[in-house]
């Protein structure tokens, strides 16, 4: 979960009005308030998946979009992918004209997109799915962008590319998508081809499919659908006005669950939500304050969950506990899935990211797997999810995905409808809910206390923060013990982390600065207490001073 040293009054509160966006005022902003590429907030910019902004502060207009798909059209020729491309989106205000521009552009380009029937969003996870069922035996010609910017606040915007190995890009194809789209727009958008969306359809290079039907017969490929329905859980889910709206309802459809949609709300202005911890609208399912409405009716469910607008991450909600971390739901998952999934190779090994807590590690070390530690993004665990490396990959913001139960790839980016079902599988099966498994857990292994603090930077300071070296720290222990290992670098794959890590055996801190705001965050861990927490944290701000 992301938290802050302060949590502002109204937060967990219902939204009020002046907190609203201006919706027509935000449309206008992104029609026809023109970018100025030689000004770096207004440049395209991949951040670790895809690019994302306001068209309130020049950083998502039209033309960033119009660049982009251009951009994206040019990478699929170069690359020889002739497939048709699945294009997702959430709800979002500028979501459905974005992405209304991106078919424009990859159909006059002679590309074949392919969207959700009726005019629907569909999440991240759908469209990964999708691409890696469409590849599956073939040359994998085809790939998807999804648009969407996550979690952020009701006026961003965000788009997302997807090659055909079904998750996030890699970050040499993020770059040359991100440099080809500066040049489209600093040349005035000359290059780029539009064609109508009606002439798309007479020509077949814009039709529709059912994909989240699709996706939801096939869950029993990967979960224990058939055991859910039979334990006949009373099961809520809120989709915070996302795409994972009507998604619950194909589930009880199709596997005869009780999952109860407790807020059915669709309102570009988020008007529904609760006020994050700093204050904002952010649809944040990892966040207690933004999932206040659903943690006020836990009692009601057996087990409760949510998701953010595009569905791929998850937020689970235990009577009598309330919203439970992200890291204690990963390290949960875990080890529930590798005590029941006898299909996987007991080769593949479990990835999550560097800033994830450490009491993964101690559950994967007892599981007898190997632990594979990659930098933040999901796009670096998407390969080990792909070729079967990993059975499991999972990151500290609440995003995880999984193998079949034959141990055969399920989808390659973050998937949080898939995590909600597992931890009623978990209950299903075993009568027991993950906050008792993390329970267990923490007697076996120790509690992890756990916090990201966000503090303001300037890009000089940003920058050497991203630039700083072991050597340069000054220091040999951390909140009196002695350092065991400072990092620049992922132990799982050689990538650099964007900052530092700094260990010891009882705790650690992780600073990286961010490639949208200015700030930096700051990630530790205590398996002591929450005094040893902030003696690590209270060390961490004077090193990076």
């Amino acid at each position: 979960m992301t938290t802050t040293t302060s949590r502002h009054p109204l937060a967990g509160t219902p939204a009020p009005k002046d907190l609203l966006c201006d919706v027509p005022a935000l449309l206008a902003a992104f029609h026809d308030r023109r970018p100025d590429p030689g000004a770096p907030a207004e440049r395209v910019a991949f951040g670790t998946s895809g690019h994302r902004g306001s068209p309130l502060k020049g950083s998502f207009q039209q033309d960033h979009v119009l660049a982009v798909a251009q951009a994206i059209a040019e990478h699929r020729d170069a690359a020889g992918l002739d497939g048709p491309l699945f294009l997702g989106r959430d709800t979002h205000a500028l979501s459905a004209p974005a992405a209304d521009l991106v078919a424009e552009v990859l159909a006059a380009n002679g590309v074949t997109v392919v969207v959700q029937s009726g005019g629907q969003p569909a999440p991240t996870p759908v469209v990964s799915w999708r691409i890696l069922v469409e590849n599956e035996g073939t040359d994998a010609a085809s790939d998807g962008v999804v648009v969407t910017p996550s979690h952020n606040p009701p006026e961003d915007g965000g788009l997302k590319y997807n090659p055909p190995e079904g998750g996030p890009a890699d970050s040499a194809t993020t770059s040359a998508i991100e440099r080809r789209a500066n040049e489209i727009l600093e040349d005035g958008l000359r290059d780029v081809r539009r064609a109508s969306l009606d002439h798309a359809r007479r020509e077949g290079l814009l039709r529709e499919e059912d994909w989240r039907l699709d996706y939801v017969r096939d869950l029993d490929a990967v979960l224990d659908m058939e055991a859910i329905a039979r334990a006949r859980l009373r099961l809520g889910a809120d989709p915070l006005g996302g795409a994972a709206l009507g998604m619950w309802d194909l589930v009880n459809e199709v596997w005869g669950t009780s999952i109860e949609t407790t807020c059915r709300a669709v309102d570009p202005t988020f008007s529904f939500l609760r006020v994050d911890h700093d204050g904002r609208l952010r649809m944040d399912c990892s966040s207690a304050a933004a999932m206040a409405g659903l943690v006020e009716l836990a009692e009601r469910f057996d087990l409760a969950f949510g998701n953010d607008p595009d569905a791929d991450r998850h937020g689970i909600v235990v009577p009598g506990i309330g919203l439970l971390a992200p890291n204690l739901v990963l390290a949960a998952s875990i080890d529930y899935l590798l005590s029941t999934r006898r299909g996987w190779s007991p080769e593949a090994g479990v990835g999550k990211t560097v800033v994830s807590s450490a009491l993964i590690d101690r559950v994967v070390e007892h599981a007898g797997r190997s632990l594979v530690e990659v930098p933040v993004g999901f796009k670096f665990l998407a390969p080990g999810l792909l070729d079967g490396d990993l059975c499991f990959g999972g990151e500290e913001s609440a995003g995880a995905s999984f193998l079949r139960l034959d141990g055969t790839t399920w989808t390659t980016d973050k998937d949080g409808i898939v995590v909600n079902l597992l931890a009623a599988e978990c209950l299903a099966t075993t009568g027991e809910d993950l906050g008792r498994r993390v329970a267990g857990l923490e007697e076996r292994f120790g509690r992890s206390f756990y916090r990201r603090v966000d503090l303001p930077a300037e890009p000089s300071l940003r920058r050497r923060i991203a630039s700083l070296e072991p050597s340069s720290l000054g220091i040999s222990s951390l909140a009196g013990d002695p350092i065991e290992s400072a990092i620049t670098r992922a132990p799982g794959n050689g990538a650099s982390i964007g900052g530092i890590k700094v260990s010891t055996r009882s705790g650690w801190f992780a600073a990286r600065p961010s490639g949208t705001e200015d700030i930096v965050k700051i990630y530790a861990e205590s398996m002591l207490g929450e005094d040893h927490l902030e003696r690590i944290l209270e060390q961490a701000r004077e090193v990076l001073r």
